[in-house]
């Protein structure tokens, strides 16, 4: 039976995404990992900016699939210099190798038809990159999490396929993960995301230093709810002596413990206008 991205596996993707610590012994590999597939983002933006692909995407895949060398195939990593012979076998099915990995990278989302995907938010992204390398841990394995995403994260410990259909429980990945990678890449801001958890993509990454950031993703409202405000109120009411009604308002009394925490009430709430026009 296929998987389908429920509202169930939506929230645990974000749950995990959320909550991914990378293992301090292996920061320094992940750091690595990034640097390059930013430096390569002209090349994956120019294959997925046509298909609606966003390029660390196709970048993740193909640290996953070819160790991000640009001399295989994003299929399976076979050598560009003939047509794949790991499965998927024959590809690209038209034009004569040797074939650019531009020609290689663009039949394989095609065949996947991840051209033809609208859902990029990062539970969309999570479950698409699983997909992409199958959904046997899930279904056959569902006590380890696939190390396909997670490996060189807290959430995987051990257990792996060794070769097509045999799992060892013991065996440990050593390449890590594609959302441990996207997690850092989030971590270092070189991707974000807007309220509805949707990439903030451009044409060129802005340098740190003068990067535009989105605004405040809880504002003050009295009357608009919103899963956002949901969690803020959650996270809120894990400090000493704050209690609020998760509601999703992030009205008087949210902006008051946001305020008992950070020292600053929320955004747009009347007060913080009022106190200043007190001091003028």
């Amino acid at each position: 039976m296929a998987i389908q991205l429920t509202e169930e596996l939506r929230n645990e993707y974000s749950t995990l995404f959320d909550t991914c610590d990378i293992r301090p012994g292996k920061l320094g590999e992940v750091d690595s990992l990034a640097v390059k597939i930013v430096d390569n983002r002209d090349r994956y933006e120019a294959v997925g900016t046509p298909l609606g692909i966003p390029w660390f995407f196709i970048g993740a895949i193909h640290n996953m699939e070819s160790s991000l060398r640009f001399t295989r195939h994003l299929h399976n990593g076979d050598p560009l210099t003939a047509r794949t012979v790991h499965v998927p076998k024959n590809r690209p099915a038209s034009g004569n190798p040797p074939f650019t990995w531009e020609q290689s990278a663009t039949d394989a989302l095609r065949l996947d038809q991840l051209n033809s995907i609208h859902d990029w938010s990062m539970p969309g992204v999570l479950y698409q990159l699983e997909k992409f390398n199958g959904f046997g841990y899930r279904t056959r394995h569902p006590e380890v999490l696939s190390p396909y995403l997670w490996s060189f994260s807290t959430h995987y410990v051990s257990g792996k396929y060794v070769e097509d259909g045999r799992f060892d429980p013991d065996a440990l990945s050593n390449q890590c993960g594609a959302a441990v990678i996207l997690r850092r890449l989030a971590e270092k801001q070189i991707i974000q995301f807007d309220v509805n958890g949707h990439p903030l993509l451009s044409s060129e990454p802005a340098p740190s230093s003068t990067r535009n950031f989105p605004g405040p993703l809880v504002t003050y409202s009295d009357t608009v709810s919103s899963e956002v405000a949901k969690n803020l109120q959650r996270a809120l009411n894990t400090f000493p002596g704050v209690f609020l009604l998760i509601d999703g308002v992030p009205g008087r009394r949210t902006s008051d413990a946001f305020k008992r925490v950070t020292g600053h009430f929320l955004e747009g709430d009347p007060r913080t206008q009022e106190a200043v026009a007190a001091r003028v």
